[in-house]
């Protein structure tokens, strides 16, 4: 491995990481304020125009855990090159679309990208100084909800007083600035699993059972929950899944190497990141709802677009100064402390919402709470599983990290979906979603932020890894203690 970089050329690989963390994130976020208007200008029906979204989330993550080991296997500023290339290209295949089909390939080269993150933060751990590694891993964590929450609100001022193309013009532009950053300032790190053999099988194998599971997520509510093809679909994603675990335990070099992921330590972080995620998005699901909802249904504050995205705007920006003070407190008392704290305040957020929602004031500091929580336990997530996983497996391991916070999303996506379905009012003929779908929502969102505390809590203290034989692919086990 290189040695780390000196300060200030270390300072420019964590801005162009963090960039790069922004740009993916805006991507997701990039049509959001379209959704209502995509049937329209691509001329095809709602159900449609929603593979818009759904096709995003698939192709990331399919691609994010292969992108990481590829990152092992030949090297991490190769692959954020790679990552970026379809970041570019989908973003102008999206602004010169005019039908559906061709909007979906676009998004889908969109997903294709994510990986930068992972990448990124893995990245971090060969050529930053250990004194700035944990500020720098959570910064660049944390640079996706970054991006979401600056994102929405310029998006929102591009569809609403612009032509929709220009936001994906943009989105393009902004890629190829990346790329150039990446191209210059990203060091060259020798590959840490060089030698080892790239496992298709595998991620074909999670490919197709990820797949499978996330369509049956997030498409369940259009198609019925207990339709023949969501049922289905849920039965193939447990086959497969299964198989491929199967698979991966007997092969020689896995796409992920299940043993290193059922240590407790990378276990429970990865499973307090699936609830994480969900409460994250919950309260991405339910503020911007309330802020837009007709003031006449006695809940809803009747904000503009474009003012309920500058109401959450400062959330984004709260985690970016968050992030930099979670990094220190990880240097001063372990990520695990920094993951249970962040946990706890995103459950305090939750809490407020109780008592804040009746004001578009109100929820913007629910908003900044909440956001704050996540841009610590964000930036506490991969620390704590880079400190437990081989260098051999850094980038693969963030992959998977990032596909469980995904994988929240996409739950509490769908869950989230379900409650305000379930719990409706009517109003000249039209129906919202309740005040107490809302309330209740907000609850499970709390609930499952403290269930990701209790599970933080319970994860095992670091221990350093056992001496091994020089050649032995244990030797190249972390320091665990250090972390």
């Amino acid at each position: 491995m290189d040695a780390p970089q000196p300060a200030s050329r270390a300072g420019g690989v964590v801005a162009t990481l963090a960039l790069a963390g922004i740009t993916a994130a805006i991507m997701q976020t990039l049509v959001t304020p379209l959704i209502a208007d995509l049937p329209e200008i691509l001329d095809t029906s709602a159900s449609n125009a929603a593979w818009v979204i759904t096709v995003t989330l698939l192709a990331a993550a399919v691609c994010v855990p292969v992108v990481g080991r590829l990152g092992d296997l030949v090297g991490k500023r190769p692959m954020l090159l790679v990552c970026a290339v379809p970041l570019v290209v989908g973003s102008v295949v999206c602004a010169l679309a005019s039908d559906v089909v061709t909007m979906i390939v676009g998004r889908g080269l969109q997903g294709m990208g994510m990986g930068v993150v992972p990448l990124g933060i893995a990245l971090l751990r060969d050529v930053v100084p250990a004194e700035r590694l944990s500020p720098s891993i959570a910064l660049v964590s944390a640079s996706m909800g970054i991006g979401g929450g600056l994102g929405l609100p310029v998006a929102a001022a591009v569809a609403q007083y612009a032509d929709w193309r220009a936001l994906f013009w943009g989105a393009a532009a902004l890629a190829v600035l990346v790329t150039a950053l990446i191209w210059f300032l990203i060091p060259d790190v020798p590959a840490a699993a060089r030698g080892q053999r790239f496992d298709l099988p595998g991620a074909l194998g999670l490919g197709a059972g990820l797949v499978c599971l996330l369509l049956a997520v997030s498409k369940g509510a259009d198609w019925g929950w207990g339709s023949g093809t969501t049922l289905g679909l849920f039965a193939a994603a447990v086959v497969t899944l299964v198989a491929w675990g199967f698979w991966e335990i007997r092969t020689t070099d896995p796409l992920t190497d299940l043993r290193t992921t059922a240590r407790p330590r990378v276990l429970l972080t990865n499973l307090a990141s699936v609830f994480v995620g969900f409460a994250m998005y919950a309260s991405m699901l339910v503020m911007p709802q309330l802020l837009q909802f007709p003031e006449a249904t006695g809940y809803g504050l009747g904000q503009s677009m474009l003012a309920a995205g500058l109401w959450m705007a400062p959330g984004g920006i709260m985690m970016m100064f968050v992030s930099p003070l979670g990094g220190r407190l990880t240097n001063a008392r372990g990520p695990k402390v920094t993951l249970v704290s962040g946990a706890l305040v995103i459950a305090a957020g939750y809490g407020l919402s109780m008592v804040l929602m009746g004001s578009a004031w109100g929820l913007m500091v629910v908003g900044i709470v909440i956001n704050s929580g996540v841009g610590l336990a964000y930036g506490s997530m991969p620390a704590l599983i880079m400190g437990s996983v081989p260098l051999s497996e850094t980038a693969a391991a963030n992959g998977f990290n990032t596909l469980m916070r995904s994988l929240g999303t996409s739950v509490g996506a769908a869950v989230i979906g379900v409650i305000l379905a379930q719990m409706t009012t009517t109003l000249g003929g039209r129906t919202f979603a309740s005040e107490d779908g809302f309330r209740t929502a907000l609850l499970v969102g709390g609930a499952l932020a403290l269930v990701s505390a209790a599970i933080a809590a319970a994860i095992p203290a670091a221990r350093p890894a056992p001496a091994a034989p020089v050649g032995d692919r244990a030797a190249d086990e972390p320091e665990q203690a250090a972390v």
